[in-house]
């Protein structure tokens, strides 16, 4: 997964829109793609503003976390644990 665009474009972006552009205008001015200035503009109208949605998966969500105390507790034993000690 890419890395988002930096928040001081977002905030250039939304500056262009509040001016009046259209969402599409805005993001052909500043080189990026119309879908993104539509999506932009649309969260700006929603929200306020343009923010990156966060990224990856939600912490703690795993398949091992209701076993998190369990590695907690043999990792506190033995900080060199190999996975076929597990």
């Amino acid at each position: 997964m890419s890395a988002p665009l930096p928040d001081v474009l977002r905030l250039r972006f939304q500056k262009l829109v509040e001016v009046g552009l259209s969402g599409r205008a805005a993001a052909l001015r500043l080189k990026l793609s119309p879908a993104t200035g539509a999506r932009w503009a649309l969260s700006i109208r929603r929200t306020g503003r343009a923010c990156a949605a966060p990224q990856g998966r939600p912490k703690g969500k795993g398949k091992l976390d209701p076993h998190r105390a369990f590695f907690a507790e043999i990792i506190g034993q033995d900080g060199d644990i190999t996975m076929p000690e597990l």
